[in-house]
This record gives structure tokens, C-alpha cells and sequence, in this order.
């Protein structure tokens, strides 16, 4: 999903006025843009003179971006390239005032073919974000059906799941399948000749959140984030797919309540909450916005005050164990 929209002109953050309206009050100081894309988000918190941004991005062609802003802010800013579930080796004494992720992916990374995360691209199979062990090329000739499809339902919720995996197995052996061959296999495993949205969505979502370890990056990203982000700080997390939603309201909702004791974890005793939920519902774009760039209709913003600093993860991690461990089916590449 786009999380941005890219005219000659300017590019448009999703949500950009509703996220600064949760950070402003926080009157200077460092925050830590997790995902810096074509770096929105960024730039309009340096527009404050007391303010200082980290950013992170997995992505080797935004460096581009991120030397304009190092040239433009200096001191400033500081660019990291490295995926944010590495978020905790940043130092604790920065003064961090908000973490922010942005989800979604720029219209620059879906246009870019080479990245092939569309299914209008084509050639060899990769959707590597630029920090990656495999590509969906690996994914697609040397994994198990079985695995496939444990890939296409619990990552795309794609209802033809198996019969597409046993399509691929079936056709892998004749050749070495491309993009092409991928959407066409797709394609035909449908009986409707029209659908919604394009066939291949769902197992191109699917493909893409495994290759680049979409879930346990959030997953870690948002645990490892909690531990370096001070009492009082922001965390805030846009996101663009309910699967992604699903792990954030978790996180945030289970850890903001006391929390009961754990059907996962019946010998575990109550907890302190550790955050406050200034708002129990998401925040969605205006009209205005969605008239202004369509994509952004999915998009939904959460947050909350961090307000304790114990922590013990297990009820949010045995949750979601299941995702993480089809994720670790890469191991089997």
C-alpha cells in the first residue's frame, strides 16, 4: 500500500497534520522516524528549530533523500540504514520525545519495478526492500506447498491459497517461474473472470510481508522501541493492512489496561500498564485527504503515552507466535 502520493512538486504524508498534532506539545527535542520513505515526515518536524530527527529506512535508494535533509538540517539529522527492528541499538540518552513508523510503502518503491512489489512488474522475481536475506524468487522456487500456502492465507488472507501454492509447485518444475508466470498462475486460479481488486493483491502482499519479515520487524520493532523510549514519550504507528493493525491494537490495548491474568500465561501474575491511550480509536483520513491521494483511505494512525517502564513482552509475543514462526520458515530456504 502507498503510503504516499509523489506530484513534480511535493509529496504528501499520510496524516502529516494529525501526527504533529500529537507531537507538538512536546516542545523540542529528538525524535525517531522509523521508516523514512521520501523522508515527509522528517522534514516537517525539522521545521522546528529545536528539534532533532533520527531516521531509519531498510531502503538503500532513499540515501538520495536523506543526504538533501543531512545538507539542509546538518547536525540535525541523522540518517540510519538499517531496519527498525534494530531500533533498540540507538543510545537511550537522545532525548527521544516520539517514535513514529510509517507502514506503507512510496509510490516511488511500488513504481520501481526492480523491486518488483507490484504485480505490474516484470522479470525475475525479488521484492527486496534493500536489507534482506532472500528474495520472493528464493520464496517461490524452493519452498514447500504447504508452506506456500501457509504464506498466501495467514500473510495475504487469500481464500485460493492452495490451489495457487500447488499451481507453483506443479509449474516450477518445468521452469524458472517470473513475474509474469506468477500473476498468471494467480489468474488462473480464479473461476470469476472480475474480482474486487486485482487477483494477485493478496498473494503479492503476502510474498512482499514475507520476504522482507514485515510482521516480527513490527513485532521487535515496537518491543525494542518501548525499551529505549522514555517515560512520557509518544509512540506512534501508521498503519496500512489489517494484519498490520491487528498487531498494533494488540500491543497497544493489552499493555495499556491492567492487564488479567494470561489465558497463554495462566501462572503470571497482574502487570502495571505500561501505556495510556489518549484515543481508544484509530485515527483515519479525512475526505479532504483521501480526495488528495486515494491510497491513503487505509491508513490508520495509533498511539499512546508511554507511562511505565516495566516490561515483559511474552503475552504479545505468544499471541502472534504463529506469524513469527511462518515468517522463520525462511530458515528452510
Amino acid at each position: 500500500m502507498n503510503a504516499t502520493i509523489k506530484s513534480e512538486k511535493k509529496h504528501f504524508p499520510v496524516l502529516l497534520k494529525e501526527l504533529i498534532s500529537i507531537i507538538s506539545p512536546l516542545y523540542g527535542g529528538t525524535f525517531i522516524d522509523c521508516t523514512f520513505g521520501e523522508g515527509g515526515y522528517s522534514e516537517k518536524i525539522l521545521e522546528n528549530k529545536n528539534n532533532n530527527v533520527i531516521a531509519i529506512d531498510r531502503d538503500y535508494d532513499v540515501k538520495t533523500q536523506s543526504e538533501l535533509l543531512k545538507k539542509k538540517f546538518n547536525k540535525r539529522f541523522e540518517f540510519v540504514n538499517s531496519t527498525f527492528k534494530e531500533i533498540n541499538l540507538i543510545q537511550k540518552n537522545k532525548n527521544i520525545k516520539a517514535i513514529i513508523f510509517d507502514l506503507g510503502y512510496s509510490t516511488n518503491q511500488i513504481s520501481d519495478y526492480s523491486k518488483g512489489l507490484s504485480f505490474k512488474s516484470t522479470g525475475k522475481l525479488n521484492m527486496k526492500m534493500g536489507i534482506n536475506k532472500f528474495s520472493a524468487h528464493e520464496v517461490v522456487h524452493k519452498l514447500e506447498q504447504n508452506n506456500l500456502r501457509r504464506i498466501f492465507k495467514n500473510f495475504g488472507d487469500e481464500k485460493n491459497s492452495n490451489l495457487i501454492a500447488k499451481k507453483i509447485v506443479s509449474e516450477r518444475k518445468k521452469k524458472a517461474l517470473n513475474t509474469e508466470d506468477l500473476v498468471r498462475i494467480i489468474e488462473s486460479s480464479y473461476k470469476k473472470k472480475y474480482t474486487k481488486s486485482h487477483k494477485s493483491t493478496k498473494v503479492f502482499q503476502a510474498l512482499r510481508i514475507f520476504v522482507n519479515q514485515e510482521i516480527s520487524q513490527l513485532i521487535y520493532g515496537l518491543i525494542n522501541s518501548f525499551k529505549i523510549l522514555p517515560i512520557g514519550g509518544y509512540l506512534i504507528v501508521v498503519t496500512f493492512h489489517s494484519l498490520e493493525d491487528k498487531i498494533v491494537k494488540f500491543f497497544f490495548k493489552n499493555y495499556s489496561e491492567v492487564s488479567k491474568i494470561s489465558r497463554y500465561l495462566p501462572e503470571k501474575k497482574h502487570e502495571k500498564k505500561l501505556f495510556k491511550l489518549l484515543n481508544k480509536k484509530p485515527i483515519i483520513p479525512s475526505d479532504k485527504e483521501i480526495a488528495l491521494n486515494p491510497p491513503s483511505r487505509s491508513a490508520k494512525l495509533r498511539y499512546a503515552l508511554k507511562i511505565n517502564d516495566n516490561h515483559n513482552f511474552e503475552v504479545f509475543l505468544k499471541k502472534f507466535e504463529n506469524l513469527i514462526n511462518i515468517e522463520n520458515l525462511y530458515l528452510n530456504l
